[in-house]
């Protein structure tokens, strides 16, 4: 296919979602969650088609993997088995679940008797999304999308390409049998060259969301034509204080770190006061070691560690404070204070999600203040962030910036809001020095 066929084939694709985004944005809730429940039904009948699909996929993964392509983690995210698929049907159900986030009064302001205004929630628009190896991915971004309003053009990396296909082809076929015939709300892009065309196309897309490693939130950044909402890592951080829990600090550790290591609200560095005792260290380590985990430690920890020659340890270097691993490794650090943990967090740190293990509450929520992240948590796992954890029934991505959205992206992030003014014939002129001022009453 030439440049200008493609062109002409993605702005079509584009015009279908706008004109089907500007249908969804004025679909009332009932149908909204209608469609939802349509969709987890057809994913649980649809079951053994979608894992045959996996099946190729993982055929495929295994390919790139031997070739250096894929690692091992981006591989083991590619699969899909009846579990799964389950909570792809549960996430649609809890959305639909939610408030419809849209069409909500923001803020009412009487400017003058018979001149009100309104400030409303409403659809951002046409959203593209892109994202590797999840599958699932698409079906969490689709409900999202379609239960706030927007159109969405999703596009996944090779590795799941026919799973990512046969669950956009589940979303549109089930779109199309609504009343209001939406199957254009979900598309597909399939090819790198479309995206780099897509990411230009200011004037038709009003947002992207860049899902997956670093170099492709990097890259989407630096090419893109169209505000970006992401993240460009995930480097997490657990620290244990002198006043923390011993249990507490196992579980919360341990869980940051092997429950999912392959996700961005893993755990990367473990962070342990001078102070905090040796032997619950070592503990922790040792279960690490025994789950596989690499663990590279700075020399005061290697020190602090003489006397447990079971623990493996590998001195850390400058690099692994700035990793993020998505893997079996860790690195440690030991710190004076709680006052250089935050340093060394906001210094190295993507802005992501940090914890602290303590039984000071005082310090925890200085803590709290003092550190610069979307997610800080006391006596918690960084795992807890994530959009269907914090109620939000799914996330769409997770945003580290300060504007718009920010932490997991759920429903409320993928709405913006209008201005509506209802007047009787008023114009400015009548208002200013000498003549008329303004109430500025809020309506209740």
């Amino acid at each position: 296919m030439s440049s200008s066929q493609v062109s002409s084939a993605i702005h079509q694709q584009v015009k279908q979602a706008r004109e089907a985004s500007l249908v969804l944005a004025n679909l009332d809730n009932f149908h909204k969650n209608k469609i939802l429940h349509k969709l987890a039904e057809a994913l649980r009948e649809n079951s053994v088609v979608i894992l045959a699909e996996n099946a190729r996929d993982m055929t495929e993964a295994g390919t790139m993997l031997e070739r250096g392509k894929l690692s091992v983690s981006a591989r083991n995210r590619v699969l899909l088995n009846h579990a799964k698929i389950e909570q792809m049907a549960q996430n649609c159900e809890s959305v639909a679940a939610l408030q419809d986030p849209s069409g909500k009064i923001i803020q009412a302001t009487r400017l003058d008797e018979g001149l009100d205004l309104y400030r409303v929630s409403c659809p951002i628009g046409v959203i593209l999304v892109i994202f590797e190896s999840r599958p699932d991915v698409v079906i969490q971004i689709s409900a999202l999308a379609l239960k706030s309003g927007n159109a969405v053009i999703l596009k996944g990396g090779k590795e799941a390409q026919n799973s990512n296909s046969v669950l956009a082809g589940i979303i549109r076929d089930t779109l199309a049998k609504s009343d209001n015939a939406l199957e254009n709300a979900v598309s597909l892009a399939e090819s790198r060259d479309e995206v780099a065309q897509l990411v230009k196309m200011s004037a038709e897309l009003d947002l992207i969301i860049p899902r997956g490693s670093k170099e492709l939130i990097q890259h989407i950044h630096k090419n893109a034509e169209v505000p970006v909402l992401g993240h460009a890592d995930g480097l997490c951080h657990v620290y244990l204080d002198q006043a923390a829990d011993e249990a507490k600090s196992i579980e919360v550790t341990l869980d940051a770190k092997l429950d999912y290591p392959a996700v961005c609200n893993a755990a990367e560095t473990l962070l342990v006061h001078q102070k905090y005792p040796n032997q619950w260290l070592a503990e922790i380590l040792r279960k690490m070691q025994e789950a596989g985990v690499e663990l590279r430690v700075c020399r005061e920890t290697r020190k602090r560690l003489e006397r447990f020659p079971e623990l493996k340890l590998t001195t850390a270097i400058e690099e692994d404070w700035t990793m993020e691993y998505t893997d079996l490794i860790i690195s440690v650090k030991s710190v004076k204070s709680a006052e250089d943990a935050v340093i060394h967090i906001n210094h190295f740190g993507s802005k992501h999600t940090e914890t602290i293990v303590t039984e000071n509450s005082q310090l925890a929520e200085w803590f709290m203040n003092m550190v610069d992240a979307a997610g800080v948590f006391w006596n918690a796992s960084t795992r807890f962030a994530d959009g269907f954890r914090y109620g939000l029934g799914a996330e769409i991505g997770v945003s580290t910036s300060k504007t718009h959205a920010r932490g997991p992206v759920g429903l409320e992030g993928l709405v913006i809001y209008k201005y509506k003014l209802y007047g009787n014939g008023q114009g400015v002129g009548r208002y200013g020095h000498g003549k008329r001022d303004f109430l500025h009453e809020e309506i209740t």
